[in-house]
């Protein structure tokens, strides 16, 4: 199957050839002809399988065909609310993109800037409005957006919105649009409260699922090195070592891990990015700039900062810490080895992170093949003590902590 074939309309066509797109992803093929039918729709899908095409073609199609010939001014009829800024980004970049030769107008809001070229924007009109949902309800409060006009609104991401507190801010978004419209909801995960939430906001929805969790790591080559949590960046830096990892996107469960994988990796000579919830809207920017860039070789995140950033032929994804979530596991390993090429998953494992190993792999089904040989090799191979367990002020001091150590760390707490 071809874009042609899901009627698509010219002007979006010759733009999504322009891309360079020839065949549609699976979601795209399920998702574009039921939306361009009206219908509500609840989509179990990763990122990376194309989802953000399959909810931008539509809606321009159906914006464009609804304008009707001549000029027309841009009032606000379509919402995309998604839970980063960087994410939000990226999918206003996709409408711009798709929509190039439609005459249609997109703007992003988003926190962490000044707002003022956001309300410009608003207020110059606009078609499509990609969102974060505290900045948009910023602006809602001070009456500088009204969203009484949309007629199709996508909840992106819904998962991770409720992963990151938002969806308190989701629901005061939804209390103010029009209750006739047409609703999207996409989510990698399926947990209680977006089950209850998308049986809330959808109607009559179809669903469509592509890649199941466990199928999603099957073309990755998978690793795992057992190595105690002290000599984790030694063995970072020896790994960045081999020419081979042209591309690492470096995971830290933590935001303060972050900074330190980067201080490390910087004496170390080794040229890297960090991004993290605590780093300005500008250096965020920076960073996965200069990584997409090739400027840099090594980017370190933590999973929301993370979170729907697409890196194209990234050769490796790096677990400097497990995750605590299995999916998470799926999440990140998937950024690599997307459209047809071969990814690489490193992943570090402590002894406490052995019981999240032991989760991860009962998930996709699979044991991860250990690397025996590297120079540093776990030597503890007992629990760690609170004050050196993964995330917390003491995590790298090991399990021979002095007892003199550990009575201070009970102090300071």
């Amino acid at each position: 199957m071809d874009f042609k074939e899901l009627n698509i309309i010219s002007p979006i066509l010759r733009a999504v050839e322009r891309e360079g797109y020839e065949r549609p992803s699976p979601i795209q093929a399920k998702a574009i002809p039921l939306l361009l039918a009206g219908k509500d729709l609840l989509g179990c899908a990763q990122t990376g399988t194309g989802k953000t095409a399959a909810f931008a073609i539509p809606i321009l199609q159906m914006l464009y065909e609804k304008r009707g010939p001549g000029p027309q001014a841009h009032t606000l009829q379509a919402l995309v609310l998604t839970p980063t800024r960087e994410l939000a980004a990226q999918i206003a970049g996709s409408f711009q993109a798709y929509g190039r030769y439609t005459g249609l107008k997109t703007a992003v809001v988003f926190g962490g800037v000044g707002q003022n070229p956001q309300v410009a924007a608003l207020r110059a009109g606009v078609d499509i409005l990609v969102a974060t949902p505290g900045r948009l309800n910023d602006l809602i409060g001070q009456n500088l957006c009204d969203l009484s006009g949309i007629s199709m609104f996508v909840l992106d991401e819904a998962d991770r919105m409720l992963d990151m507190g938002f969806i308190h801010d989701v629901k005061r978004v939804i209390a103010r649009l029009p209750g006739e419209r047409q609703t999207l909801l996409f989510s990698a995960t399926m947990p209680k409260e977006i089950s209850a939430l998308s049986a809330s906001i959808l109607r009559s929805p179809v669903t469509v699922a592509v890649t199941p969790v466990s199928s999603a790591v099957e073309t990755i080559a998978q690793s795992v090195y057992f190595v105690d949590k002290m000599n984790k960046g030694l063995l970072l830096t020896h790994l960045l070592e081999d020419e081979k990892i042209i591309s690492a996107l470096v995971f830290s469960r933590t935001k303060h891990g972050a900074d330190k994988i980067g201080k490390t990796l910087g004496k170390a000579g080794v040229a890297a990015g960090v991004i993290h919830g605590n780093k300005s809207q500008g250096a965020r920017q920076n960073a996965l700039s200069d990584f997409k860039a090739g400027r840099t070789r090594v980017l370190v995140a933590t999973d929301i900062a993370a979170r729907g950033i697409d890196i194209e032929e990234l050769s490796h994804v790096i677990n400097f810490d497990l995750p605590n979530e299995p999916e998470t596991y799926v999440h990140r390993i998937g950024r690599t080895g997307r459209a047809g090429l071969s990814g690489i998953a490193i992943s570090f494992c402590d002894f406490n992170e052995k019981a999240y190993l032991k989760d991860i792999q009962r998930l996709i089904r699979k044991e991860i093949p250990a690397v025996e040989k590297h120079p540093y090799p776990m030597q503890n191979f007992e629990p760690v003590s609170a004050q050196a367990r993964p995330g917390s002020a003491h995590a790298g001091q090991g399990a021979k902590a002095s007892e003199s150590g550990m009575r201070r760390g009970r102090r300071r707490r």
